[in-house]
């Protein structure tokens, strides 16, 4: 079984998430009773949408304790070393000197736009297992990205 690597924010989120779906798993039941009440279900739109989403809901279940069960939580605070890996804070040079900061993160908690790229995203590959003024060449969707690795952090 693989392991899914991830920081400790990132399983409270999935555990949040979970709690939150599985809270939701009754109501959608009862909506289906309802909508089951009010006779034939060939053109009952409520009752479909309410099938639709208790498979959404179980789908969801499923994905997220399958998540969990194979997680391997990881604190960034107890690694140390001058090579990018998980739970890094790396801050890289553009082609234009400009300073540009990302974490390396699991799928879960990745968001681009807070400077959180997950460590098989294109950018987090080719970071990982770069060292201090290694230069990283990038292939992204807009085209090839070159970096110089600046400084490299573990908070």
């Amino acid at each position: 079984m693989e392991k899914v690597p991830m920081l400790a924010e990132g399983y409270e989120k999935l555990m949040t998430d979970l709690r939150a779906l599985r809270e939701e798993r009754p109501r959608v039941v009862d909506a289906i009773e309802e909508a089951r009440a009010h006779g034939d279900l060939s053109e009952n739109a409520e009752y479909h949408a309410a099938k639709e989403r208790q498979g959404q809901i179980e789908m969801n279940i499923a994905d997220i304790e399958d998540k969990v069960t194979r997680a391997q939580i990881i604190d960034p605070t107890t690694l140390s070393g001058d090579h990018i890996q998980f739970g890094a804070t790396v801050t890289l040079l553009d082609e234009n000197d400009k300073p540009v900061k990302y974490q390396i993160v699991g799928v879960v908690e990745a968001d681009a736009n807070n400077g959180r790229i997950s460590y098989n995203s294109p950018i987090g590959r080719a970071l990982i297992g770069k060292s201090l003024k290694d230069e990283v060449e990038v292939t992204v969707p807009s085209g090839d990205k070159f970096y110089l690795v600046e400084k490299i952090e573990f908070i």
